[in-house]
C-alpha cells in the first residue's frame, strides 16, 4: 500500500522546534496551497492549507526556511493521534520550488 503525498506550498506558520521525551526535534506547521487543476476536462481551483509536521534532523533545516517560501515537499499523511480523525502531513524532505511547477 502507499502513502505518499507531493505538494508545493507555501509555509504559512511555524512553531519553534520542540523536543518529544525522547529528545526528537519537532516542529509543527501550517502549509498553504493554491493551484488550477484540471478535473474531468474542467478547470478547478484548489486551494487549501494542511497541517504539517518536520521531525528528526529535516526539523532544523524546515525551521531556517523562510515563512512565506514555496517548496515542494515529500511525505505522508498520518492521524495527528490514535484517537484523532485529522491528518497531519509528515514531511520527510522538501526543496525550493522551481516556477515551471508552480
Amino acid at each position: 500500500m502507499y502513502n505518499q503525498l507531493r505538494v508545493t506550498a507555501l509555509i504559512a506558520e511555524r512553531d519553534e522546534i520542540r523536543y518529544t521525551p525522547a529528545g526528537l526535534p519537532i516542529v509543527n506547521a501550517s502549509l498553504q496551497h493554491s493551484s488550477q487543476q484540471t478535473e474531468a476536462g474542467i478547470a478547478r481551483l484548489t486551494e487549501f492549507e494542511i497541517p504539517a509536521v518536520a521531525a528528526g534532523e529535516l526539523s532544523k533545516r524546515f525551521s531556517q526556511a523562510p515563512l512565506g517560501g514555496l517548496y515542494e515537499f515529500t511525505g505522508f499523511l498520518a492521524k495527528k493521534n490514535r484517537n484523532s480523525r485529522t491528518l497531519v502531513f509528515h514531511i520527510i524532505d522538501f526543496r525550493a520550488a522551481e516556477a515551471a511547477h508552480i
